[in-house]
């Protein structure tokens, strides 16, 4: 939570004005960190949760653990694109916080009960 609520101090949100921090943490045990990223052209915005996941494939990271958020409100969770690219990456937990108050934690199979995954590709 301390690295995810870091993250969100760097956050670029000039236009929805909601900075979002998230951190990994990896099957290693490494912690990596990620914030959202906006951009003009909405759709090419970035959410926090995805920046530290692909952060970590960058390292040489293939397997997470867990990831925790942390946003502006105790009841945001991550979006549903979030959500598959955790599973892809084989998250269990889903950390989430507000500014401040204790975190709600979350299994990721309650977030996400019928994931895409590469099964669906044969």
């Amino acid at each position: 939570m301390r690295a995810a609520r870091a993250a969100r101090r760097r956050a670029y949100s000039p236009y929805s004005r909601y900075p979002v921090g998230a951190s990994v943490l990896t099957a290693s045990g490494a912690v990596i960190s990620g914030c959202n990223v906006e951009n003009a052209s909405y759709g090419l915005s970035v959410c926090a949760e995805r920046v530290a996941i692909q952060r970590a494939v960058a390292e040489g990271h293939r397997r997470m653990r867990a990831v925790a958020v942390v946003t502006g409100s105790p009841a945001a969770m991550p979006c549903g694109a979030c959500r598959q690219v955790m599973h892809e990456f084989g998250v269990e937990e889903v950390i989430v916080a507000g500014p401040r108050g204790a975190p709600r934690t979350f299994r990721l199979d309650d977030l996400l009960s019928l994931p895409f995954d590469s099964s669906h590709l044969s």
